[in-house]
């Protein structure tokens, strides 16, 4: 962690950007997109996964990351649960759903590891 300089360089953050763009590429279908709630609801979740991983890392402190680690994990959560949502009423195929919810459990366990590695 020591010889990492910048939150760009983060895994964990380089993963929360692709799950981003893959949410907006989504929320942008026709079906979705007339769903205002839902679908800002969601965009705003996954921007707040990589915006909490670059404000805890830029504060500096161990123990600050951490706390905006955790956060970003239950933003994971949150993406998570409004995917179900957007498949059970038809927004989302299997496979999109599928390939979305993978991304989404891969970033939250890449900043479980982080956040371990911290200790």
């Amino acid at each position: 962690m020591s010889n990492i300089k910048r939150f760009e360089d983060l895994i964990a953050w380089q993963k929360a950007r692709i799950l981003t763009q893959e949410v907006y590429l989504i929320t942008r279908e026709m079906a979705f997109s007339k769903d205002f709630g839902l679908c800002t609801q969601i965009q705003r979740a996954a921007v707040s996964i990589m915006s909490n991983i670059a404000e805890g890392f830029e504060r500096g402190g161990t123990i600050e990351f951490r706390r905006f680690l955790d956060i970003a994990k239950g933003s994971c959560g949150e993406v998570r649960t409004q995917l179900y949502v957007a498949h059970d009423i038809g927004y989302l195929d299997q496979e999109k759903f599928q390939k979305l919810l993978l991304l989404a459990e891969e970033v939250s366990r890449i900043i479980k590891g982080l956040h371990s590695s911290l200790k």
